[in-house]
Order: C-alpha cells, then structure tokens, then sequence
C-alpha cells in the first residue's frame, strides 16, 4: 500500500490555526464525523479547552456567550446534518446580534456528497443550508486547503459587521495528512472615515436643539468615543439590548429605552452608531416631524435600510471619534434636565410589578464588573430598561431573534470566557427548561454561573397574551415543573429558593461566597403587575 503523505492530518492543521488565531475554548459534542478533531484537541497538550454540552444547541449558545461577553471569535464544533441543525437557532441567533461565531462542523465522505443515498448525517446540501444562517461557509475537500479556508473564517467572522460562519471538512478527509502549515491571523478590513460624510452630519448637528444617539452592540468597543460625543453634544444615549453599558446607566448621558422615549418627540437629529435603530422604526412609530438621521455603521447596506439622511460608512469608534471632533466646543451641561426626567420615568414604570424588585435585588448584590444574561421571560424583557448596567458588554443578550431558552447555556460560554467574575443567568420556568440537562455541564467544568429561575408555571407571556387576545381563551402554556432547587441539587449544583427580592439578595450572596454553580428558585404569580411590553412598545396595540 502506497504510504500516506508527510505531515499533519487536517484535524491537526484546524487545531494548529485555533491556536495561530488565539483560540483557548471550543465548545462542543464528538461524533464519529468529528472523531480526528477531537483526538487532535486531546493531543494538543491541554492548550485548548474543551467543554463537552450536553446538546448541540447548547454547545452553540455557549460559544455566542463567549464571543458576546469578550468580542473574540467563539468557537464550536458538532457533526453535520442533525448535529448542525440542532445548533441552527443559535448560528441565527449570532447572526441577529452580530456575533462572531465559528461552527466547525463535518460532511459525509467525499465519494457520497450529492448522490442523495442516506448516508449517516447526510443532508440535501448541509452547505447550502449553513450559508442562509451565516456570513460565510464553506466545504473543504482537502487538507491542504484547510489553513487559508479557517483564516478566512475567522477574517469573516470578525472583520466588517461580525458575523457567525461555519468551516465544514468531510469524515475521510479530517484524518488525511499534507504538508502544510497553519495560517495566521490576517489582515481585518477597516474602511476609512469620510471627511465630507463627517461634514455633512456635523452641518446637520450644528442646527440641532435636541440631538439623541441611539446605540447597538455595534458599538460596544466605542465606549469612550461615544461618551465623548454624547458629552459634547449633550446628547441622551439610548440602547435597546445590545448597546446597554455602551454609556453606563449612573451617568447624566445614560438613559434606557423607556427614558429615552421620555425625549422622542422633540428630537430633531438621531445618531444610530453601531445600531439597527429598532426604536425608531418599530417601537416608537410615532417619528418626529422633520426628523433628520445620521447614522454611523461598518456595514454599508444598513444606510439604505434605515434610510439615513447621512451615513458614514467606517469603524464606529473611527467614526466617532471623527464627528466628536467635528461637532465645536461642549454645549450647556443638561444633567439637571436628564436627572429630573430619568427620576420621573422610574417613578412611573413601578406598575410593571415585582420584577423590578427582583432586579434591583440582584443589582445589588451582582458586582459592578459583573455579567447579567437575560432570557425570554417577563423578568427578562423587564431588565431591557429595570435593569441598571455600567458597561458594555456586561448585559448579554440574544437580540432580535428572541430565542427562548438560549440565556442559560449563553451564560455557561460568558462563565467560560471570564471564569474569575461573577455571572448571573434569569430565565423563565420555560425557557430554563430548554437547557437545564446542562446543568450537568456547568458541574462537570467547573462554570459558576448562577441562574435564577422565575417560576409561575407558564409561559407567562404567552399565556397572558392568549387571554387578552383571544376572550380568555389559552392553551399550550400551561407547565408542569420540577422542584427546581432539589433538581440543582441532583446534579451537584447548590439548590436555593427565595421568594421575596429580599430573600433572593440572602441566596446570590450564598451562591456567590459558595463558588460553585448554583440555581435560584423563584416561584412567583403569573401577571402580578402590567406587562413590562407596555414599555417596550409605548404605542403598540399591545399595550
């Protein structure tokens, strides 16, 4: 028999380029389709970190919690067909917020691709199906090709307007060798600042009386220079999810969406940095007349989508930093103002009832470099504005997918990426119940998240909708649930139950001081207080 080439298999050449692009942490599930990758990772002399999930989309939301919680690229790996489509939703869920995510994944063997017999994980074109849910895939057929096709990967991933991306290499090909090396980190495109684009929003900002910018998680590294303008323009700063922290809830400038509503009507300029501006066109329908909007995004398409008077295509801390310096000297200090306004929208949003509570209740208790992940839950929707946040980066969210279920697993990849600070995980009884085998995963790995279940026996949401909507008609969401702590204790976490706000500052500071992951139990009524969407969309037929 003719002896195989000289040097590594391609299974060797993806670790070799995971630790070439600084990768310490993949997340993942073995197959018999990935079975030479996971022995190359068990022979990478503990240089990279594997957390074995418990399910396909949990290794998946795990990798987007640590590219959500660090802005570096998170890495998973599944095999194909079923393997790939059980971790689709949170590939979609990456796309939506804008999250650089890798999915290494596998394909039947080359002589079978196409021919449509049934192979093991075979799909009618997994490649074809990849490339809806990211910004780039691609099927390698050999390893040669490997090292310039996952740098390709990760330049896609990050470079321009992060997105997920997958690298597929078939079973019989992942433990071929070829004499090649891996490639290195390359070049990350960043389009220069146009100097006339920065004028033309500057003319319009010089006749502006009540300018706002409106931040998204595009802007979460331009923390400062969005301060900056903010300040100079004394401009309220105003975030749905992903741009919370951007400008910290404590600071004059730092507003919420519900607050920042508070100023809708009188603006006359919008600034959207980094941000789909979802407030303007969904969620506050009622558009000032004479509006004028500049917007500030790497992505070029999202001018014409937003139909932006003026848009500079760039970085959004270059671009930032360049309009801040456009704009003249600092205007007259407007904290009084803000303060009185922001104190006014608190007093009122008490009707939401005790979530409010139980937020404040963990704000005091989660430290300040601490991380919040949110969850598709009364609680959750509640902490887009109840929820006070310092920094960017520390509240985590799934964005506009909405993905129930994702926050749990999400917060296992956030505890990974940052193993030293504290991480505190609200789910509903619902959406924990979509991730709580992992559970078994958090103990097994050492991941100290905290979750804190809210517990009313529905999918609360859902279930009050259907009786508003329908004349009291609901079915469906109705839950029949475990004993939630004795269910932590079963897997070795520390099981806990608090059922006042008081009470659940008692339980984090256990958790906290224990060290160890643990679960909350909240049980709590359905509908104790107004919908938080009442807030969230001030104008809908919802509220």
């Amino acid at each position: 028999m003719p002896s195989s080439p000289p040097g590594p298999t391609a299974a060797d050449l993806i670790v070799d380029g995971l630790r070439a692009h600084g990768v310490g942490t993949v997340f993942g599930l073995p197959g018999v389709q990935t079975y030479d990758l996971f022995d190359s990772l068990a022979r990478a002399n503990g240089e990279i970190r594997v957390i074995g999930a418990r399910h396909e989309q949990t290794a998946g939301y795990m990798a987007f919690g640590y590219a959500q919680a660090t802005g570096r690229t998170g890495v998973y790996t599944v095999v194909p067909g079923p393997g790939v489509l059980n971790s689709s939703a949170a590939l979609l869920s990456a796309y939506g917020a804008s999250a650089p995510v890798l999915c290494l994944t596998s394909e039947i063997p080359r002589a079978y691709l196409g021919r449509g017999l049934g192979h093991l994980h075979e799909m009618p074109d997994q490649l074809a199906t990849l490339r809806t849910l990211t910004k780039w895939s691609a099927l390698v057929e050999h390893p040669a090709e490997v090292p310039d096709a996952l740098a390709t990967a990760f330049r896609e991933a990050a470079g321009g307007r992060p997105r997920p991306v997958s690298l597929a290499v078939p079973w019989d090909v992942l433990g071929l060798r070829a004499p090649a090396e891996a490639v290195g980190p390359l070049p990350l495109p960043r389009p220069a600042v146009d100097p006339v684009a920065v004028a033309e929003a500057a003319g319009l900002l010089a006749g502006a009386k009540n300018p706002m910018i409106m931040v998204g998680g595009g802007a979460r590294h331009a923390a400062a220079e969005v301060r900056a303008l903010a300040e100079r323009l004394q401009a309220p700063v105003v975030p749905f999810r992903g741009g919370r922290g951007i400008v910290g809830d404590d600071h004059p400038l730092g507003f919420t969406c519900v607050s920042g509503f508070e100023r809708w009507a009188e603006t006359d300029v919008v600034i959207g940095i980094g941000s789909r501006m979802e407030l303007s066109w969904f969620r506050w329908p009622d558009k000032p007349a004479g509006l004028k909007t500049i917007l500030l995004d790497i992505d070029p398409r999202q001018a014409t989508r937003l139909e932006a008077d003026v848009a500079i295509v760039a970085d959004a801390a270059d671009a930032t930093a360049a309009l801040a310096a456009a704009v003249g000297p600092q205007r007259t200090d407007r904290t009084a103002e803000f303060a009185a306004l922001k104190a006014t929208v608190a007093e009122r949003v008490t009707d939401v009832g005790p979530e409010l509570e139980f937020l404040r209740a963990i704000r005091d208790v989660l430290p300040r470099d601490g991380f919040f992940v949110e969850e598709i839950c009364q609680v959750g929707f509640a902490s887009y504005f109840g929820f006070e946040v310092y920094a960017p980066r520390t509240f985590v969210t799934c964005g506009h997918q909405g993905t129930l279920g994702f926050g749990y697993p999400t917060a296992l990849g956030v505890q990974a990426a940052f193993p030293g600070r504290p991480v505190v995980s609200v789910t509903g009884d619902g959406g924990f119940m979509f991730a709580a085998q992992e559970l078994a995963t958090a103990v097994q790995y050492g991941l100290n998240v905290v979750a804190v279940v809210f517990d009313n026996g529905y999918y609360g949401n859902v279930h009050l909708d259907q009786e508003r909507l329908f004349e009291g008609r609901a079915l469906g969401g109705r839950l029949r649930n475990p004993d939630f702590a004795r269910l932590a204790d079963t897997f070795g976490a520390l099981g806990l139950t608090a059922r006042t706000p008081d009470e659940l500052r008692g339980a984090l500071g256990k958790a906290f001081a224990a060290g160890r992951p643990s679960l909350v139990h909240v049980p709590c009524e359905l509908g104790a207080g107004a919908s938080p969407w009442k807030y969230l969309m001030p104008k809908s037929d919802r509220s």
